[in-house]
């Protein structure tokens, strides 16, 4: 009896230490995955993925608007297809428990969403009465499904839709469809103009944003009074910065890396296809300077975790850093808008 109750312990025992070491090797694997899938994707060559595109599907001419519009089917393909594929609608480990890259995608998605309207409402249109092209307006509302779907449909189907439309448009960009229509792109100074107002308004959020994530002034009175109550001084006549709280502060920090990082492509591939009339408009140096800033918004982070000191003390603060090429790319778009609106 006593050796069959050892035997039965050392079962126990073996079992026990057998689930251990299984349970290890698991978590092991999601660790590496989750640090794998975390990565931030690198920036791209807009013009080299237009010509890979053109040449892969017989284009030997690229027309105007043939990089732009394959740069946001492009940078959606990148959200799609990076290590881990979409991760914001994922249910299981360890896509669900990894929040920066969500946030990175959303940032990347809105960005993404804005210049395929503009493309659709304005670069498309040659005036307001316009007929609207009919692959973009199948294209733009398949980004703007619901960004946490996993089934039926998911989100990623409907966005794959989107990139299927886009090729579509750039197709007939280059050549007539079966009715012998033609798409095309109008790259004026009046559809750039009423694209980087919505660009102002996305930096200038995303710029406060930061900054309230910030330990400096955070909370504080902004002493900002309307004019009918200029006499007044209770609290209520002030507009209050909300502080943003510790738990958000890397899920903004990560938002404004992606949007920042689409923007940047965005505005590249603007630069190209816009080039006539930045140079005559002489703003060709006010987009370097937006896309300069930009590039410095996405420089590789070197601390695992989003840092945030105060003042002068021992730790950098990501977010304000953030928020200061953020606020410098904005000030460049208000003079490019400026200049685009001149006549």
């Amino acid at each position: 009896m006593a050796v069959d109750e050892f035997t039965d312990e050392s079962k126990s025992k073996g079992i026990v230490w057998g689930f251990g070491v299984f349970l290890g090797i698991v978590l092991f694997i999601l660790l590496i995955l989750g640090a794998w899938w975390g990565r931030e994707p690198n920036t791209f060559n807009v013009q080299e993925e237009a010509l890979e595109r053109a040449k892969d599907t017989g284009v030997e001419d690229m027309p105007i608007g043939f990089v732009y519009t394959n740069t946001l089917a492009h940078i959606a393909e990148v959200l799609m297809h990076k290590p881990g594929g979409y991760l914001t609608n994922d249910v299981a480990p360890p896509g669900l428990f990894l929040d920066n890259i969500p946030s990175w995608e959303y940032g990347a998605l809105v960005m993404l969403r804005d210049a395929t309207t503009a493309l659709r409402n304005h670069f498309a249109r040659n005036q307001s009465q316009s007929t609207e092209d009919p692959d973009l307006s199948k294209a733009e509302p398949y980004f703007y499904y619901e960004r946490n779907s996993w089934a039926l449909p998911s989100t990623e189907s409907e966005y794959a839709k989107g990139i299927e439309a886009l090729h579509d448009y750039m197709n007939h960009l280059s050549k007539p469809d079966a009715n012998g229509k033609k798409s095309q792109f109008y790259p004026r100074a009046d559809n750039l103009w009423q694209y980087v107002e919505v660009v102002i308004k996305r930096l200038g959020g995303l710029s406060s944003r930061l900054t309230a994530s910030t330990k400096r002034g955070v909370g504080k009175h902004q002493g900002i009074i309307s004019p009918d109550t200029v006499n007044r001084k209770e609290d209520d006549d002030f507009q209050v910065q909300i502080a943003s709280s510790w738990l958000e502060i890397d899920d903004i920090f990560y938002e404004a890396r992606g949007a920042s990082w689409a923007l940047l492509e965005i505005l590249q591939a603007i630069k190209h296809d816009f080039s006539a009339i930045l140079l005559d408009k002489r703003a060709m140096n006010t987009v370097e300077i937006m896309i300069h800033e930009l590039q410095n918004a996405v420089a590789p982070i070197l601390s695992p975790m989003v840092l945030n000191g105060d003042g002068f003390g021992l730790f950098a603060n990501y977010s304000l850093t953030m928020a200061n090429s953020i606020a410098r790319a904005n000030a460049a778009a208000l003079d490019l808008r400026d200049v685009m609106n001149r006549g």
